[in-house]
């Protein structure tokens, strides 16, 4: 394993494409091994794309580039800023309640923060709000989707590791609120430590919340929808992504009537750039997962764990620091494929929930996509922005003892997680 290792390590550190590190560390394997022809390395790339649970990564990908494109985010931020614009760090809450909402659109945690710091990052600088508040709120409230269905992580997880997407999009609904109410909660204190209050505000009268609700309510049902298309047994999960795309489509054409045929042009070029780079990571994986078990090395680290410790949170624990670790330097979707393999099979001979565990992987992985030195979500908004990555991760330091505390929460209290999908599957 080590020469392999070594491979991947020194192409990611000279920033080599995430999907040419991972390609060329497992074809080393093949070539080098005297046991395993090369042969089977390429069946292993080909197998991968014959999966169908995959299909619901392109479906919704493409459903949600459909959804911006047919005046879904707009309504959706008309509904948050009436809801929440008026308390101490308006705009911040609006920001948090909108990755709230648009988890169930996106499924993208960079996709939001994206997005977001170009609507709502130049309103909040322009009402005095710090370049680093605004970009560490944006940045870290891109997290929920980790978790909000039809979060694409957990598709991930969930084919990779041979779990229940049903009941991880169910798990993933209440850690995702949590989220939201302890992001909130701490946006409020910063804010109001530091006077982002705005003048004149007052709260939405019952008339008004409703109104902006009713027009925004195509986009409000759509994870409903979703959620009781799964647990109806009505479709699969890819089959609910090619229901979110038609969802879509009548929503922009008869609905809302914003969809034009430049527009549908505009979703899907962003949706082939999209799903070219997702895939393409998702193939490679395929061989190096292949050779990550073949040389046993789930069987290792599980016997290294399992020897020095003996309580199943204490495991779980160190899983979790070794993911944070991981998460620091490479992007999330690569750890889900490649260390899925490796740890849902100790997750399960130690008894501890593979939904449950999904959870927690997702968001600390995804985690690593707000902070330092390699995160995409942070340089992301950091470069929309102009914001100096040391403003941020000062100003990002409350958020970041916030989701701490509640993945600690998550981890001790595992009815919190799995309270719903026990609840609804059993």
């Amino acid at each position: 394993m080590l020469p392999i290792g070594a491979i991947f390590l020194v192409l990611l550190l000279i920033g080599a494409p995430v999907a040419l590190t991972i390609g060329i560390a497992g074809f080393y394997f093949f070539v080098s091994s005297p046991v395993m022809p090369l042969s089977i390395g390429v069946q292993k790339i080909a197998s991968v794309s014959q999966s169908f649970p995959l299909l619901a990564v392109p479906f919704f990908v493409f459903a949600g580039h459909l959804m911006n494109e047919s005046g879904i985010t707009d309504r959706l931020f008309k509904f948050a800023h009436v809801s929440v614009g008026w308390m101490a760090g308006g705009l911040a809450q609006v920001s948090i309640i909108m990755s709230t909402l648009m988890g169930g659109v996106s499924g993208s945690a960079v996709a939001d923060a994206a997005m977001e710091a170009r609507v709502l990052g130049p309103q909040m600088i322009n009402q005095g709000y710090s370049k680093g508040y605004s970009a560490a709120v944006i940045a870290l409230s891109s997290l929920i989707t980790a978790t909000i269905p039809p979060s694409i992580g957990l598709i991930l997880y969930g084919f990779v590791g041979g779990v229940s997407i049903g009941r991880l999009f169910l798990a993933g609904i209440v850690p995702g609120i949590l989220m939201m109410i302890f992001l909130m909660v701490t946006a409020y204190l910063v804010a109001k430590k530091r006077n982002y209050v705005v003048k004149d505000a007052k709260k939405p009268t019952f008339r008004e919340l409703m109104s902006t609700m009713w027009v925004a309510k195509w986009a409000l049902l759509f994870p409903v929808l979703l959620l009781a298309a799964l647990r109806g047994g009505v479709f699969t999960p890819s089959e609910v992504g090619a229901f979110a795309v038609v969802y879509a489509f009548l929503i922009g054409f008869f609905a809302h009537k914003e969809l034009t045929i430049e527009r549908i042009k505009h979703a899907i070029e962003l949706t082939i750039s999209d799903i070219g780079l997702i895939m393409l990571i998702i193939l490679m994986s395929g061989m190096l997962g292949f050779a990550i078990i073949f040389m046993q090395v789930p069987q290792s680290i599980a016997g290294s764990l399992l020897t020095g410790l003996s309580d199943p949170l204490a495991i779980v624990a160190t899983i979790l620091a070794m993911l944070f670790f991981a998460g620091l330097f490479v992007e999330s979707t690569v750890l889900v494929l490649l260390l899925t393999p490796i740890f849902v099979p100790i997750i399960k001979q130690i008894g501890f929930d593979p939904v449950h565990f999904g959870i927690l992987m997702m968001t600390i992985v995804t985690f690593g996509s707000m902070t330092p030195p390699v995160g995409v979500a942070m340089y992301t908004v950091c470069s929309l922005l102009n914001c100096k990555i040391e403003s941020y991760v000062k100003e990002a330091i409350p958020f970041f003892i916030a989701i701490g505390v509640l993945v600690a929460v998550l981890l001790f209290l595992p009815e919190v997680v799995l309270f719903l999908p026990n609840l609804v599957f059993g």
